[in-house]
């Protein structure tokens, strides 16, 4: 088994990774390791922007508050601070790298053309056009390219992470690498590293349907928990309320930002409802727009319900979202004309690793960043786009902790080699796919919008028993991608499950028929059962 050494391994490519991955090329050398390509990444499909307090009528009170209001009482008032008032040198930093925001078309000098979502008081969305995200995937892909201090190792899947708990030293427990699969050649190498950054984004594909791309398999949790890390709020899964409902589109998402333009969410014959659940109507927070949606589905047996944003001519929809309107066109949609479906779906992890807003999590040398930690921002219900101001301030925090926080002197531990055991290679994907099938069911049928004991209760045992099957599978077969991604999104759908079940109320993302009022007192759910190794 080939072992690499480097300084920093960082494991992940999007916002969080790439951005941290900078900061740490001037410290050593940096390993970043992603299981596709460098530029498939959740990061990539954000459509909204970047949140963040830019102009006189706005301020870090305001941006504060409405996170706060989203948050349902469980954000962590003083991450929230610190985030929020980080966020505009950390843009202007992104700026210098060659990020180019959209400008006001029409006024005599620059000026940031500000867009507003959901829960948002005043317009503060910072974006590219409508493809914000492949704007900032584009720029940090090109600049770690640029980096000598930088090697971007793509298809490479993690297996699991290392820690001398594991190799069975008597040393304080701490990551000093992982194991990782090569997807081309499935040679598995080991990665020493003094310090480790899961940046692996979200996992969206827990569920049947999702917003997300293929790639979120919520991997970093799994690694995460199963290193000993403590799980934090994972029962908050904020579904998107508008992704478009056709055959064929595939989880393509229909931006927050059209609401911010005056899309009104209606029935078939065009009758508006979002007012009837919340004053804010379509701009309420996502929780509650997301339940708007699902209850007038329930209610009325349609497949789905509609944005009507006819009211906008046609070139100012073409100009603001070249990329929605031409995918809507590809299915036959017309914006300025015709009503667009659509449905919610699973979209961000508002739970994750519990660290801080510098990364740190309870494993030394171990570091989370993105939406793949749980910092305390969120609370029970993100604000839109808040999540790439996250990855942009914790990025460069957690570099600073790193250097605060140097290893110990002592050289990296030996590796043993990956024991292949009496593995073969698998004749029986069809297992793989079947699982894969079973829990993204599971969790969209019994663990969605709507809750309630009896369903949890079901998903528990039934993902119990597949995880059962899914790590007898994983002992007798040579591991693969597939294999890999099943067993985390097994793992997190356990998590998930377990952490709904310890919320004896409804609050934010996490709604119950059985406990439908909301507790006087805001507590946080932890589970720290985490084997401390691999399983």
């Amino acid at each position: 088994m080939r072992i690499v050494d480097t300084d920093f391994l960082v494991i992940g490519s999007g916002l969080g990774g790439l951005m941290s991955a900078l900061h740490l090329a001037r410290r050593g050398r940096v390993l970043v390791v992603t299981k596709k390509e460098r530029g498939e990444t959740n990061t990539s499909y954000a459509q909204g922007g970047i949140a963040c307090v830019m102009t006189e009528e706005d301020s870090f009170g305001k941006h504060v508050a409405d996170t706060l209001d989203a948050g349902a009482g469980l954000c962590d008032a003083a991450v929230v601070e610190r985030i929020v008032t980080a966020g505009p040198e950390r843009v202007a930093e992104l700026e210098k790298l060659g990020l180019q925001f959209s400008l006001r078309v029409g006024v005599p000098w620059e000026e940031y053309d500000l867009g507003k979502e959901g829960g948002h008081s005043k317009r503060r969305i910072l974006h590219a056009g409508d493809i914000t995200g492949r704007a900032i995937q584009d720029v940090l892909v090109e600049q770690a390219a640029a980096t000598p201090a930088i090697t971007l190792c793509e298809n490479h899947i993690a297996i699991d992470l290392i820690t001398t708990s594991w190799l069975g030293l008597d040393a304080e427990n701490r990551c000093v690498g992982a194991y990782i699969l090569n997807r081309a050649t499935n040679e598995i190498v080991a990665v020493r590293a003094r310090n480790v950054v899961l940046a692996t984004g979200g996992g969206g594909k827990v569920y049947l349907y999702t917003s997300n791309p293929d790639v979120a398999t919520a991997d970093g949790v799994a690694l995460g928990w199963r290193a000993g890390v403590p799980i934090k709020n994972m029962e908050f899964i904020q579904f998107h309320p508008t992704c478009l409902y056709h055959p064929d589109a595939k989880s393509f998402l229909i931006s927050e930002a059209v609401r911010g333009e005056g899309a009104r969410l209606v029935r078939a014959d065009g009758s508006s409802f979002a007012e009837k659940y919340d004053p804010r109507g379509p701009l309420a927070p996502r929780d509650i727009v997301a339940r708007a949606i699902d209850s007038e589905m329930k209610a009325t047996g349609a497949p789905c319900a509609y944005l009507d944003i006819r009211h906008q001519p046609e070139s100012f929809l073409r100009e603001r979202f070249p990329n929605i309107f031409k995918a809507c066109e590809r299915f036959g949609i017309n914006m300025a004309h015709d009503l667009i479906p659509v449905v919610p779906a699973a979209h961000y992890f508002c739970g994750g690793l519990e660290a801080g807003v510098d990364g740190r999590t309870a494993v030394p040398g171990l570091y989370a960043c993105g939406e793949v930690s749980c910092t305390g921002l969120h609370g029970a219900n993100r604000l839109a786009s808040n999540s790439l101001l996250e990855a942009l301030v914790c990025s460069h925090e957690l570099s600073a902790a790193i250097a605060e926080d140097p290893p110990p002197s002592r050289s990296l531990p030996a590796i043993p080699d990956w024991e292949l055991g009496a593995a073969v290679p698998s004749d029986e994907t069809v297992v793989v796919e079947h699982n894969w099938n079973e829990v993204r069911t599971c969790m969209w049928d019994y663990v969605g919008i709507v809750r309630t004991n009896k369903r949890l209760e079901r998903a528990r045992t039934r993902i119990k028993n597949l995880r059962r099957e899914i790590r007898e599978y994983y002992l007798d077969y040579l591991v693969t991608p597939d294999i890999l991604e099943l067993r985390n999104i097994a793992d997190v759908a356990d998590l998930i499950i377990r952490s709904a079940q310890l919320r004896h109320e409804s609050r934010g993302l996490h709604y119950t028929l059985d406990y439908p009022e909301t507790a006087a007192v805001a507590v946080d759910t932890v589970i720290s059962d985490g084997p401390g190794g691999h399983v």
